[in-house]
Formats: structure tokens, C-alpha cells, sequence
């Protein structure tokens, strides 16, 4: 692996591991929010930078953690952690149905829609 993706990879890794110590889990903790599609020691590689995580697999850790978009993991996005707000927001989205969440949506666009004088 050339030396600027390894960089990127133990970058990857770092901030899986922040992720996952600021919510206090342990690896297996971890691994068992991702209902088992992840080992503790596919995790571990991860936060090591022994592998590189797919798509895939940061989305499913990233709604495993609940406070970190896949991007964010995958170093394409700097936005860090979801504040307290954004998580409740977050997981008032996720509880809704369907209908709901079409509201919500709607709601939020006509909220951040420029203002017409």
C-alpha cells in the first residue's frame, strides 16, 4: 500500500477508535450493534489500519456508533460528532415512520429555504 493511502487508512482507523471511546462501547459492544455483520477483530484491523473500511462497512458502523456519518469515518467529511441536539433530531427521525418522515423532511426544507422578501 502506497505510504499516502496507509496514511489515510491509520487516519481511518484513528477516528473509528475516537468514535467508539467517546460512546465508552468496547470492541465486542461495538461489534454487537452492527448485529454481528462485524467481528471485534475486523473492528480491531480497522482501528489499527491493518484493513481499510468499505462503504459498507462504515455505514454500518456509523449507525451502530449513532454520532458519526460514514463519511465522517471514511475521512471524507470533517464534521466530527453530532451535538446533543442533532442526535435527538437524529433518533426522533429514525423512531417515525415512513409518513413522519416525509413530514420531517418537509418541515426541514421549508426551514432552511431561503427567505423571500
Amino acid at each position: 500500500m502506497p505510504n499516502t493511502e496507509q496514511g489515510l487508512t491509520q487516519r481511518i482507523g484513528q477516528r473509528l477508535r475516537a468514535a467508539r471511546h467517546a460512546q465508552g462501547l468496547s470492541l465486542m459492544q461495538l461489534s454487537e450493534r452492527t448485529a454481528g455483520s462485524l467481528s471485534k477483530s475486523r473492528i480491531s484491523n480497522y482501528e489499527q489500519g491493518i484493513r481499510r473500511m468499505g462503504l459498507e462497512q462504515a455505514q454500518a458502523l456509523s449507525a451502530a456508533l449513532g454520532t458519526v456519518s460514514a463519511a465522517y469515518l471514511l475521512c471524507l467529511d470533517d464534521e466530527a460528532f453530532l451535538d446533543e441536539q442533532e442526535q435527538t433530531l437524529l433518533a426522533r427521525f429514525r423512531q417515525t415512520d415512513a409518513r413522519g418522515r416525509k413530514a420531517l423532511l418537509k418541515t426541514a426544507t421549508e426551514l432552511t429555504a431561503p427567505k423571500r422578501p
